[in-house]
């Protein structure tokens, strides 16, 4: 019997042509891959990018609340859009172009010398009251405001207005109109058709701002009609010192201009200027009149 083989244990014959195969490793989810390959940053880019996404939309919020109060605040003056009735009524676009009789050239001559305030606070006051109503056409309710600190008595002011706009050579001539003074209830509710408001030279860019008054003329603006102090107190040249007409006229001119009505030209020499002339500028070769209608 040949040699046996030393003893030990039988081991299978591997076949060198079959590989060996390995346990399969669990496979990890994306995630945790990410994680093993990012660390602490696969936690703080999400949130990163959480919060930028929260910013942004806090941020496009805001940019369109504050744009549609822009706009609000920006929007056309109405005859809904009530002054304050003490402190500085703040300005809105006027639905209309603002007219004004420009600012004279250097070479006018200098007005009648006479006292006035230059600079008031720059804040206006509604003249509280009420008139009656005068005229019988369609009715115009109007405020009357005077600035602060300019030394005028309102109530003689808004009575001159009163006054001017009731007399029947005025634009309720032949029941075409009707006017009433309104005082502070009206105004706040926004319950009238226009305003007259006096202002200082200085002021007036505030109350007509972009029109070219010069701190010499008066305007029109929104729905104010706007008289400059320095002119209700002196007049202008052509008038020769004839300031209680001059205030006819300038009333009577700038709430044409709230009324809807433009300028006009002298229709030849001698002849009454049309009220809507810018006879503030000069008389053209007419002859000075206050009245829509004069006769």
């Amino acid at each position: 019997m040949g040699a046996r083989a030393a003893a030990g244990p039988l081991v299978a014959r591997r076949d060198p042509a079959v590989p060996l195969r390995r346990a399969a490793a669990p496979r990890r989810s994306w995630f945790r891959r990410f994680v093993g390959r990012h660390g602490w940053r696969a936690y703080a880019v999400p949130l990163l990018t959480i919060a930028t996404l929260i910013t942004l939309v806090d941020v496009v919020t805001t940019d369109d609340g504050q744009a549609g109060h822009t706009a609000t605040a920006a929007g056309p003056a109405t005859a809904l859009d009530a002054p304050a009735t003490t402190a500085g009524a703040m300005l809105t676009t006027p639905d209309a172009p603002a007219q004004g009789e420009g600012a004279p050239t250097s070479t006018a001559a200098a007005p009648a010398v006479g006292s006035f305030v230059e600079q008031g606070a720059g804040t206006v006051s509604v003249v509280d009251g009420s008139s009656a109503v005068y005229g019988t056409g369609p009715l115009e309710r109007f405020v009357v405001e005077v600035e602060d600190g300019i030394g005028v008595d309102g109530v003689e002011f808004a009575t001159a207005v009163e006054t001017t706009l009731g007399d029947p050579r005025s634009w309720g001539h032949g029941g075409q109109l009707s006017f009433q003074r309104v005082g502070a209830a009206a105004a706040a509710s926004g319950d009238y058709d226009f305003r007259v408001t006096l202002v200082s030279p200085g002021s007036m860019e505030i109350y007509c701002p972009g029109v070219g008054t010069g701190g010499y003329t008066s305007c029109r603006y929104g729905e104010r009609a706007v008289i400059n102090l320095a002119r209700w107190e002196t007049a202008v040249p052509d008038y020769a010192g004839d300031v209680a007409t001059y205030r006819l006229y300038v009333i009577n001119h700038e709430v044409g201009h709230a009324l809807g009505h433009g300028h006009e030209q002298c229709p030849g020499a001698g002849q009454l200027a049309p009220v809507m002339e810018q006879q503030t500028l000069g008389l053209q070769g007419c002859v000075k009149n206050a009245w829509p209608h004069p006769s």
